[in-house]
Parts: structure tokens; sequence; C-alpha cells
């Protein structure tokens, strides 16, 4: 079974996502920098897909399948040590 997501929603400084099995998740914003970073009216602005959502306007895609793993914007470079 795939598992999708069905509606999506913003609340203080999280993003919930609720899915096709029943299941809400709530991440942190702060996984996301550019949702974190734009207006609300921003954030409203998305479509859903089978496979996750995309804010066309911010350049934003982000899976279920990342989000069911806990991962967060991956286009970012990992912080190295010195």
């Amino acid at each position: 079974m795939t598992i999708s997501a069905v509606r999506v929603h913003f609340k203080d400084d999280k993003m919930w996502v609720e899915l096709s099995d029943g299941r809400s998740l709530g991440v942190p914003l702060s996984w996301f920098p550019r949702l974190a970073n734009a207006a609300p009216e921003q954030r409203r602005d998305f479509t859903i897909s089978p496979g996750g959502l995309h804010w066309d306007a911010l350049d934003e895609d982000i899976s279920v399948e990342g989000l069911l793993a806990g991962r967060g914007d991956q286009t970012r470079k990992p912080d190295r040590a010195a």
C-alpha cells in the first residue's frame, strides 16, 4: 500500500501532514528552511501529488517517504567539523 498525504496545514512552527493511512505527522519548519522563511500565504500555495508535496513558487519538494524516514531538507550540505 502506498501512503500519501491527504491534507497539510501549518500551526506555529510546525507543518502537519495527514496521511492516507490515518496518521498525522508534525514536523518542525526548521527542517525546511524555504518553508520556514516563507510567508504564510506562500506556505499555503502547494499541491499534493501521490509521492509528496510541492511548492512551485518556493521550489520546494517534500516526499512522504522522506517525512516518514525523518528526513528534512536534503539540498543542504551537512556541516563539517574542522
